[in-house]
């Protein structure tokens, strides 16, 4: 097959495409039928490329790296793919040649949803990176029928309705019917010796078939074709005719229903026991069917196991995979008869874990009785690896119960997921140096005592190509302009750029493309929304998950504060600024739902004044998603990463908003305190309280009311959140801020208000020196090659799974 085919033979493909699946020609067809055939084009040219790959692989025996989470948030894959494969130009001179735009067929696709936020998109931009740096890799997830959700504001309040994305999405999946596995689950085991061997044998379990559908993730330029394997559930024994013809049609169809719930819908809420059953289903159906998959791949090329750990890495992202540690011990014990301790030296030896947080309630453990109903075999096998751990740490700590019970992974009646990763893995990894040195200072203080070879730290990147180079194309083409396009492969030389941090010319032409990016985004906001905002303004960006800890909140206080202002002052001489917010909160998370109705009432107050809103906007994006960060992320100007010191992993987003040459007003938190080492005190905005100073503040007793009482400005806002916004009063939020529940503000924005203030004012103010910002904004972007993905996976490569690029 041609990999870079012309003009010509791209029209052919797509008639021939059109004309076999679809009956049309390009003279009737819809946009969404080429848009289809054009990614079944592309859909050929990867699987080709990724079935001459994977033979060299095989060939020789090369070392593969299998990366499991429980999402992908992938966005859009046509662009990408076109960009990646070189052959953007091409495609949009035969799509114009056949009246059709290649934009146009852009908007067709719906963003591919299996996400929440950083967890989803950091595995996203690694498999990118994993294929344009040609290292051997696949992805597992689960093949969602709905995404996270598709989020709707109603009067200021989050409704989340289905995220359909397969009628467009399923295009790019490649179904692998001849690759199924069948999942257990519930039942009775036991245990039956033959012949000197101890047979497992299930009694009445439930048994499900786990259909796996690829997806051809592309690299830059690169030979490799990764994949991406989304696994979706299917009744085992498909449909009951004869309860069907017995008339009991709602009896029929309910087993296979039950089944197929499993793959139906990302992070099920689990505030009750069936949510909680459904959501521990969907991780063991997710690395029992990749486990099977990995060892029967392996298994059709070497023919033994014994080499696993020197073919194979397994990493899994964050807790929710590591059940592919007892998994796999299942494997190799009940299916290929290893004894424990071989079994047990492969499965360390094979997986690596990432932890993505230090928020407890995010630290995964399951109810003891609930997890043993569920997975009875499972159970036994966590249940014997806890009590082999158990006598290795009395060995260590001889005599503490007290340590050794916060390091088992049974106890008080719960399974703790995080304890199983540490104890089953050769290596476990923070995600930035600030986060990493909390695992071993706190979280993991007593693993990292008794396993200190196993701790490391890989600080989080980001797809560059696709963050910089497609969603930015005006920037990229005037970095090229002046230093090549080498920072496309190799990031660290945006470092070139700072020998232009003095050019007023350079620094006149970035402000230009900044501000053309602004309007592009009003443009589209407008056509999108309907709402205006002044590309004249500052855009203030905050775009991530709605949760306390990342303090949108205090961005919303400082905000009423600028709005207080304004409305004592209404001719107060300051530059209009446009604050911007994008997030999701949880369907069950009742703050954070009302923070974002906070946020949107403030903004329809504001809107309701002429004379306040030529100075201050607060716009709220519904159902935020990967396709607007693409557009949004180029405009930003001022980037918040604004989280409580000690709380944020890493984040990802602030290193997007880098790269895009917006500032960063932060904390020093997760990787804001490597973004300030490479950028230099002098190019980002850093306030507030760092990690050890709250912590002394929690102890020596945090009270928020003492902060209130000697600031006139935070009475003045609790003031204004009791009045309200349009009609609404938000007095429980001034009452959580000042008394709470349990504890008052939690999140310490009223410790941190003053220096959060002072600071975006200082920032405001150096925003009207444009040589001075633009310069700031260049310092940004040439210090941003640390953080993407591409030095990340080099990292993970040589520190942790001993991975060597195809082409070494």
């Amino acid at each position: 097959m041609n990999f870079n085919p012309k003009a010509n033979e791209i029209k052919e493909n797509i008639e021939s495409k059109l004309s076999r699946n679809f009956g049309a020609s390009p003279a009737d067809a819809t946009r969404e039928q080429v848009y289809k055939a054009v990614a079944l084009t592309l859909k050929d040219i990867l699987t080709e490329k990724r079935k001459d790959f994977k033979n060299e692989v095989n060939e020789k025996g090369a070392k593969r790296i299998y990366y499991m989470c429980m999402e992908f948030l992938l966005g859009r894959s046509l662009r990408t793919n076109l960009c990646n494969l070189g052959l953007a130009d091409e495609y949009k001179k035969a799509l114009s040649e056949m009246g059709f735009e290649l934009d146009d067929l852009y908007e067709c696709e719906p963003d591919a949803g299996l996400g929440n936020g950083g967890l989803g998109r950091l595995a996203a931009c690694f498999m990118d990176s994993l294929s344009s740096l040609d290292y051997p890799a696949t992805g597992f997830s689960i093949c969602y029928e709905y995404g996270l959700f598709k989020q709707m504001i109603v009067d200021g309040m989050q409704i989340e309705l289905p995220d359909v994305w397969l009628p467009g999405g399923d295009v790019w999946l490649v179904p692998r019917t001849d690759r199924t596995f069948h999942v257990k689950f519930g039942g009775h085991v036991k245990e039956q010796w033959t012949d000197g061997r101890c047979e497992i044998l299930y009694e009445d379990c439930e048994e499900i078939e786990a259909v796996p559908y690829d997806m051809m993730i592309s690299g830059a330029d690169s030979k490799a074709v990764s994949q991406l394997r989304l696994w979706k559930a299917r009744d085992i024994h498909n449909f009951n005719m004869g309860l069907f013809t017995q008339g009991q049609y709602t009896k029929a169809l309910e087993e296979s229903t039950n089944a197929e719930i499993i793959s139906k819908v990302l992070y099920p809420s689990d505030n009750h026991t069936e949510g909680k059953l459904l959501r521990l289903s969907q991780q063991y159906f997710l690395v029992s069917a990749s486990c099977q998959s990995i060892i029967r791949d392996h298994m059709a090329v070497y023919g033994r196991l014994d080499n696993l750990p020197e073919k194979v890495a397994i990493h899994i992202n964050d807790t929710h995979p590591a059940l592919c540690i007892p998994e796999l011990m299942r494997i190799l014990i009940d299916q290929y008869f290893f004894d424990w301790d071989k079994a047990w030296d492969i499965v360390k030896r094979t997986v690596s874990y990432i932890n993505h947080t230090v928020m407890p309630e995010a630290l995964e453990t399951w109810n003891e009785d609930l997890f043993r109903l569920k997975l009875p075999r499972i159970y036994m096998i966590i249940k014997e690896i806890n009590e082999r751990f158990c006598a290795e740490a009395w060995k260590q700590f001889p005599g503490n119960w007290n340590r050794i019970s916060g390091m088992s992974i049974i106890a008080y009646s719960q399974i703790r997921m995080a304890n199983l990763s540490v104890i089953g893995s050769h290596h476990i990894n923070g995600v930035s140096k600030l986060h990493s040195d909390i695992l071993v200072d706190s979280v993991f203080k007593d693993f990292h005592r008794m396993y200190p070879e196993r701790f490391t730290n890989v600080t989080n990147g980001i797809a560059h190509r696709r963050w910089l180079c497609y969603s930015n194309p005006g920037l990229a083409s005037f970095i090229e302009n002046l230093i090549g396009d080498g920072y496309r492969h190799n990031p660290i030389e945006l470092e070139n750029l700072k020998k232009f941090a003095d050019d007023k010319s350079v620094l006149s032409e970035l402000s230009e493309i900044k501000h053309q990016n602004k309007v592009n985004f009003s443009n589209l906001l407008m056509k999108k929304t309907g709402k205006c905002i002044d590309p004249d303004s500052v855009f203030d960006v905050q775009i991530k998950r709605l949760h306390e800890y990342k303090r949108q909140l205090l961005n919303a206080l400082n905000i009423i504060n600028i709005y207080c202002d304004l409305k004592e002052n209404p001719n107060l001489d300051i530059k209009p600024q446009t604050f911007i917010f994008g997030a999701k909160a949880a369907p069950g998370y009742a703050m954070a739902k009302e923070i974002i109705k906070l946020l949107c009432f403030i903004g329809r107050d504001i809107e309701n004044d002429p004379i306040l809103r030529k100075k201050l906007q607060v716009v709220f994006l519904e159902d935020y998603n990967v396709s607007m960060a693409e557009a949004l992320i180029p405009a930003a100007e001022i980037s918040e990463q604004i989280s409580l010191a000690g709380k944020e992993a890493s984040g990802t987003g602030c290193m997007k908003l880098m790269i895009n040459g917006a500032l960063t007003i932060g904390t020093l938190d997760g990787a804001n305190v490597e973004m300030l080492a490479a950028a230099g005190d002098d190019n980002m905005f850093i306030f507030g309280l760092n990690k050890n100073e709250v912590e002394d503040l929690w102890l020596r007793g945090y009270r928020s009311a003492e902060y209130y009482a000697n600031n006139p400005r935070l009475q003045r806002i609790i003031d204004r959140l009791n009045i309200g916004f349009a009609g609404q009063s938000f007095a429980h939020i001034g009452s959580y801020l000042l008394s709470g529940h349990g504890i008052a503000d939690p999140y310490m924005c009223f410790a941190d208000f003053e220096s959060y203030r002072m600071t975006h004012e200082r920032a405001i103010d150096i925003y009207g020196d444009k040589e001075a910002w633009n310069r700031m904004s260049l310092m940004n972007i040439a210090s941003a090659g640390y953080f993407a993905a591409d030095r990340a996976i080099n990292d993970y490569a040589e520190k942790i799974w001993n991975l060597r690029r195809l082409d070494k």
